[in-house]
């Protein structure tokens, strides 16, 4: 059995015409050795140096010659709106949210927890199914990984770059961590007494101050 063509390089903004196209989410996109099937039903394996964000239009170039095109791929999405979008984005980047700014309209993934605080805010959320190519980084191509805090999120916890569908060779150096410790030492003698302590170490994380004027505080407390 003949092994499969691999990509090695990736082509911003295809070069040439490709021969073929694979259609993949926002998640998708963000890999680094996959085996995916082309929209003819060919088989080939990405294996790239590094963890790469993949956008609408760029190409892959395999080892057999051929190039493989990539489409973003239709996926549920919100459409946010208001009379304040600039407020809503800062909202919504405070998060580290990705989303992609329109001239009317914000676009962001489908999330009920993101939905509700925007509807809380006076935005109105619409869900739409739409290709998501969001805003890159600073410097062009990169990825917003998500980061919430708070107790709307869930557990109130400290989380970095979750992901859907993304295997763990694909998502390299993100990771999920906690900031919380406690020790119990239990000291006791012959003289028939004995004493308990304990503290836990609690962390506040710092946000830049909304456009409201809003001030967030630091700080360290120890209980």
């Amino acid at each position: 059995m003949a092994e499969i063509p691999r990509a090695h390089t990736v082509l911003r903004g295809g070069a040439e015409a490709p021969q073929d196209y694979v259609a993949l989410d926002y998640e998708g996109r963000f890999l680094r050795r996959r085996r995916l099937v082309t929209e003819r039903g060919r088989a080939f394996l990405i294996d790239l140096a590094e963890v790469t964000s993949l956008g609408d239009g760029d190409a892959l170039e395999l080892t057999d010659g051929s190039r493989v095109g990539i489409r973003a791929a239709p996926e549920a999405l919100l459409a946010v709106t208001g009379e304040s979008l600039a407020r809503l984005a800062w909202h919504i980047g405070n998060r580290h949210t990705p989303c992609r700014i329109e001239a009317e309209r914000l676009l962001i993934r489908d999330d009920h927890v993101l939905a509700e605080m925007l509807r809380r805010l006076g935005a109105n959320v619409q869900p739409l199914t739409a290709p998501f190519e969001p805003e890159g980084g600073a410097y062009g191509h990169g990825r917003t990984l998500g980061h919430s805090h708070g107790p709307e999120d869930g557990a109130g916890g400290h989380r970095h770059g979750e992901t859907s569908d993304v295997s763990l060779d694909d998502i390299g150096a993100v990771h999920t961590h906690s900031h919380s410790h406690s020790h119990t030492p239990v000291h006791s003698h012959t003289q028939s007494h004995s004493h308990t302590h304990s503290h836990t170490e609690v962390r506040t994380v710092t946000h830049a101050p909304s456009p409201e004027g809003g001030r967030s505080t630091s700080g360290r407390s120890r209980l």
